[in-house]
């Protein structure tokens, strides 16, 4: 897709509700009368557009779609600072956090747009027009409100557990003050809503923004998605993991609905792993491959690049600057195969720095390597660092494909059915020559019980999904985020210890140089050796950075800090900002999560 297309789904309808001064109370309504907005397809169009605007927000590009979802078992960040970031990395967020209330606020805006255009759309007799294409295109576009609405109620419950529920448009004689709703109760009402809707929603090649924009196959995956969340575990106000005695009712759900999008759209998954994430450094966006649906940011707007990727020095050379806020932690990058082609795409152990080279990062340092300014094929000026238009996932086909695979198992168990999606996924992985033992004999292996077959999901979407930030989602809903966080703290321990000692077969020091294009060349990634082949390669510190001056189990300090309050049960629902529990006027409060 071109990038003056990038620039179609952020036109906003300005004229659809006027300023307002609490995000659950907006103060008045257009003066444009709903009747002739919603009468026809463009203007309807207009209107739905208004719900993506708060992509746009740095609620979302930088907080909600990254820099928020940390820390986990593959992506870490921490500090000591005590800005609004750290804090939720530490886990002990105030309700006066600023980055909680941005995204409080751009959700509910967007909830109320989505509440708006839902509501026009349905009262429209464009809905039931007799033009077969006018009314396709009308429920299709009430189909995109009913998907944003259900991901932005989705983003509210994993952040702050029970939250009002609001599905009515802003108008008078309405109570927005509403108080909480059990989480559970909203989940159920949206999976309706999408479950309702999605047959008379059209696919990626059938709408004029292919994956730029929400399609029949994202809002599919969205209601697999959302019954795994309905169906997982969640953390109660007592501060108890807790899941409902209808559970497999949602994973019958999500079963239904993967194996629905299966039967009907299916596609292979590129054989290129690394290219599906440089299309998107690439501004290209193909229709009927992995990525189902991604977020467009034009040119000048997002953050990919910026905050999270390969970082980029600002220096001698036209790329700019960017960082990387969630670093990969050393335990995740040996957890793969060495021949698991993922590995190298989402692990980067390289930055560019001011004269343009590859430098290694320190242990601690490995970025997410799926995306960086410096792939961009125009730099964007030596003074820039945000605005790069790198698009941010928000949902793959491998994605659907591993979550049939762990609903059918938790069904029915490790059927043919569920083993065949995960063979799917890592066929891909890995060459096809390695198949026979890395794909069949390996998924027959873990296949020998339920429990073995879910263990191996949960390692694979780990190996899948690396720097995409949905791994704190999936832990949520498994019970499974304190000891996969211990899990972690402890290896990265052992392997600090085994790197003081001398023990273990894993690098202390690495050996490195470059090739004739500038390319930096590691020697022994995977393993400890007591020399390189000749004097043209130089040691540098690798595991042995794990340890923090030369006395065993001092380790540095991230290792004991970052993770230090991430324990059974993991509080991971944090306050209701302080800006909506005043404007509630007694509505709401925070309590429970020890609060």
């Amino acid at each position: 897709m071109n990038v003056k297309m990038k620039h179609f789904v952020w036109i906003i309808a300005i004229f659809l509700v006027a300023g307002c001064d609490s995000f659950l109370q907006p103060e008045s309504l257009s003066t444009f009368d709903d009747n002739y907005v919603f009468s026809n397809v463009e203007d309807a169009r207009k209107a739905v557009n208004s719900i993506y605007v708060q992509f746009n927000h740095d609620g979302f590009r930088s907080r909600l779609s990254n820099n928020m979802t940390g820390n986990t078992d593959i992506e870490h960040n921490g500090g000591s600072s005590d800005g609004a970031r750290y804090q939720i990395w530490r886990l002990d967020a105030q309700p006066n956090n600023g980055d909680l209330r941005y995204v409080w606020e751009i959700a509910y805006k967007a909830i109320r747009d989505a509440n708006i255009a839902i509501e026009g759309i349905s009262q429209s007799a464009a809905l039931n027009s007799s033009d077969e294409l006018v009314a396709r295109k009308m429920n299709h576009l009430l189909g995109e409100a009913y998907t944003l609405r259900a991901y932005w109620y989705s983003m509210l419950i994993y952040y702050f557990g029970d939250v009002p529920f609001m599905t009515e448009a802003p108008k008078a004689g309405v109570d927005f003050n509403l108080p909480k709703e059990d989480r559970n109760v909203i989940l159920s009402s949206v999976i309706e809503d999408l479950i309702n809707i999605e047959e008379d929603m059209m696919w990626a090649d059938q709408v004029q923004s292919g994956i730029e924009q929400v399609n029949r196959e994202y809002a599919m995956g969205m209601i697999a998605r959302l019954s795994l969340q309905r169906g997982g575990w969640f953390l109660t106000p007592d501060m108890t993991m807790d899941r409902t005695d209808d559970y497999l009712e949602y994973y019958e759900i999500a079963n239904q609905y993967t194996k629905k999008l299966i039967r009907l759209k299916d596609r292979p998954l590129p054989r290129d792993y690394r290219q599906v994430f440089m299309n998107q450094n690439k501004f290209i966006s193909p229709v009927n491959s992995d990525i189902l649906f991604e977020v467009p940011f034009p040119v000048g707007e997002g953050d990919v690049g910026w905050n999270i990727g390969i970082r980029v020095d600002k220096g001698n050379h036209p790329y700019g600057s960017g960082g990387n806020y969630m670093n990969i932690p050393p335990t995740y990058y040996y957890s793969f195969d060495e021949q698991d082609k993922r590995r190298d795409v989402t692990c980067s152990w390289y930055f560019i720095n001011e004269d343009f080279e590859q430098e290694l990062v320190n242990v601690g340092g490995i970025s997410q390597g799926k995306w960086s300014r410096h792939f961009l094929e125009n730099p964007p000026g030596p003074s820039t660092a945000k605005g790069t238009g790198i698009n941010w996932p928000m949902m793959r086909y491998s994605d659907v494909l591993l979550m049939h695979a762990e609903a059918e198992n938790e069904l029915n168990g490790p059927t043919v059915d569920a083993q065949e999606a995960l063979k799917r996924v890592r066929r891909r992985a890995f060459p096809e020559e390695e198949w026979a033992s890395k794909v069949d004999q390996y998924v027959g292996e873990v296949s020998a019980s339920k429990q073995s077959f879910f263990n191996a999901i949960v390692d694979e979407r780990a190996w899948e999904f690396g720097g995409e930030m949905t791994r704190k989602y999936d832990l949520i809903r498994w019970n499974l985020y304190d000891e996969k966080i211990n899990e972690t703290v402890e290896g990265l321990k052992k392997m600090a210890d085994d790197a003081f000692y001398g023990t273990g077969d894993l690098p202390d020091y690495v050996y490195v140089k470059h090739d004739e294009n500038g390319d930096l060349m590691i020697y022994n990634r995977d393993e400890k050796v007591v020399s390189p082949p000749d004097d043209t390669w130089e040691r540098e510190g690798w595991l042995i950075g794990l340890v923090d001056e030369d006395q065993p189990s001092n380790y540095t300090e991230w290792i004991t800090r970052d993770w230090a309050n991430y324990n059974e049960p993991v509080r991971y629902v944090f306050p209701i900002p302080s800006l909506a529990i005043d404007n509630s006027k007694g509505v709401l409060k925070n309590d429970g999560y020890n609060f």
